[in-house]
């Protein structure tokens, strides 16, 4: 098979006058070929992509090349730090053997280099705290989380519309808990049986208990105030986009939690940004990594949720990457609209895996050059198959690619090193403090109590046997409503696209000092 040829091809596949990220280098018939170079227009970026691939098949070096190349562009670039092993971002890397040589056999010269970094963290322990209000989060995702069915979800949405139309602001978990026990006892059932429909006590308890099992997972300062701010994710340094790292390795054990949070924060941008049309470049990249979170166990409604936010967000300026070990851990229809594909090595050890192989391998552009099914068990570490979208939205040719070295540290700073960086970003200093504005549950506390006043006003006062004036009894739903419960945090009455199911329109953000 001519080399000339396929390099001749690749470069005429892979060219653009435009910006690009540089992937690597075609290999034919196990040969490097350092002219037949893999490019990634920048300008379609905001097309989606995937990169899927078997543990320590190099996804996450992947990332942190493309990441790199974006920040470099002026790109901001949101990701999930699975591990915790990212924070090298922020550090130059260091030349070795390995590097060396897969440098030379690009024809490049690799040169070392610290990106602009801002850590993040659901807990506060890890980062600048990344927090939602409840209605910010909306009854579709929180449905997600609290792992509700189709009544009790319903039940949800219910709860958020009549706060909507009352005013009440859903901060923080205490907040919901009020509301759900003021509608579903006493005068609060009474007050929205006939314009909201009834909530059956069995129904108010099972949310309430899957309620206080989620806060007894330690997530409790995931819903509150100050809320995050998405116009942060944004920043430059010196031109340069800044990385913000989400670090959920201390949450690990939650997976649901995390990835759905990361979908809020999505669907948030695609409320709050413009349109923004074709873009030379993108105003930000979102990395979705163990994308399979998001869709297990996912209801319709937030699929079709996901669906519309990937189909519409390109439009303002904002592009996702799916990362995930198979290409079936994403739903075909959201596959369909990934047109940047970067495919590590595929394990088929099982007939599942031969079958997963099999469908993934219809997915790609037929090539002259490879057997394509037989190249994805046989790829090396830092090789994939790759096939982008050109500048003109076609389909690249399918090439075998040598990948190129990250510029920075390719594993974790130090713990020093991870500290100085915490105390020297202000976003840490901006988000690191609670704020307890007047929320639902203070507003329900005085309704109650002022409806207790008004019951007692009108009853006669009656005496017990020893003559002394009778002490009012309270109800349950009185007791609940009075017992102390500390609050925890509080914010805003703004909702992103998954909270937004009945047409509310966003109310003005009351933010904290900073």
């Amino acid at each position: 098979m001519s080399k000339d040829k396929f390099i001749q091809s690749i470069q005429q596949s892979y060219s653009t006058s435009g910006a690009t990220i540089y992937l690597g280098a075609g290999v034919l018939e196990g040969e490097i070929l350092a002219d037949a170079k893999v490019n990634l227009p920048l300008r379609m970026m905001n097309r989606h992509g995937l990169v899927t691939g078997a543990t320590g098949s190099g996804k996450t070096r992947t990332l942190q090349l493309i990441a790199e190349q974006l920040s470099a562009a002026g790109v901001a670039v949101f990701m999930p730090d699975m591990k915790g092993d990212l924070s090298g971002f922020a550090k130059e890397g260091t030349s070795n053997d390995r590097i060396s040589e897969r440098a030379k056999a690009l024809g490049i010269q690799w040169s070392p280099g610290g990106f602009p970094v801002e850590l993040y963290s659901l807990s506060g322990k890890l980062g600048a705290q990344m927090r939602a209000t409840v209605t910010e989060f909306g009854p579709v995702l929180l449905s997600k989380i609290l792992e509700l069915n189709e009544v009790q979800s319903s039940v949800l949405m219910i709860l958020f519309k009549y706060a909507d139309d009352k005013d009440l602001p859903i901060v923080d978990l205490n907040d919901l808990k009020k509301v759900l026990n003021y509608l579903s006892e006493g005068a609060g059932a009474a007050e929205i049986k006939e314009s909201y429909g009834k909530i059956s006590g069995a129904t108010a308890s099972t949310i309430l208990r899957k309620i206080v099992a989620l806060e007894q997972m330690g997530v409790n300062q995931l819903f509150g105030e100050t809320s995050f701010d998405i116009e942060d994710l944004f920043d430059k340094v010196d031109g340069r986009g800044v990385i913000s790292l989400l670090n959920v390795s201390d949450v690990q054990n939650q997976p649901a939690i995390f990835s759905t949070f990361m979908l809020s924060l999505l669907a948030e941008i695609y409320q709050k940004l413009p349109e923004a049309g074709d873009l030379d470049k993108p105003k930000l990249v979102f990395f979705l990594d163990e994308a399979h979170l998001l869709f297990k166990d996912a209801p319709k409604a937030f699929m079709d949720q996901i669906e519309q936010v990937v189909r519409l967000i390109r439009s303002k300026g904002v592009g996702i990457f799916f990362c995930t070990q198979v290409t079936q851990d994403v739903p075909p229809s959201i596959l369909a609209q990934l047109g940047n594909r970067v495919n590590h090595v595929i394990r088929a050890f099982t007939p599942n895996d031969v079958k997963a192989l099999k469908e993934t391998v219809k997915t790609f552009p037929h090539s002259e050059y490879y057997d394509v099914e037989k190249q994805f068990t046989q790829l090396g570490t830092g090789q994939a198959l790759i096939t982008v979208l050109n500048e003109k939205g076609i389909p690249t040719e399918t090439v075998v690619t040598h990948l190129a070295p990250p510029a920075s540290l390719m594993g974790p700073l130090t713990p020093q090193e991870y500290n100085g960086l915490l105390e020297q970003s202000d976003l840490y200093k901006k988000y690191k403090d609670t704020v307890d504005p007047r929320s639902a549950f203070e507003i329900l506390n005085e309704r109650v109590q002022q409806i207790r006043e008004e019951q007692e006003s009108s009853v006669p006062a009656t005496r017990t046997a020893a003559g002394r004036p009778a002490r009012p009894q309270k109800s349950t739903f009185e007791e609940v409503m009075s017992s102390p419960v500390a609050k925890q945090v509080g914010k805003e009455l703004v909702r992103g696209v998954f909270g937004m199911l009945f047409g509310s329109a966003p109310r003005k953000r009351t933010r904290s000092p900073w």
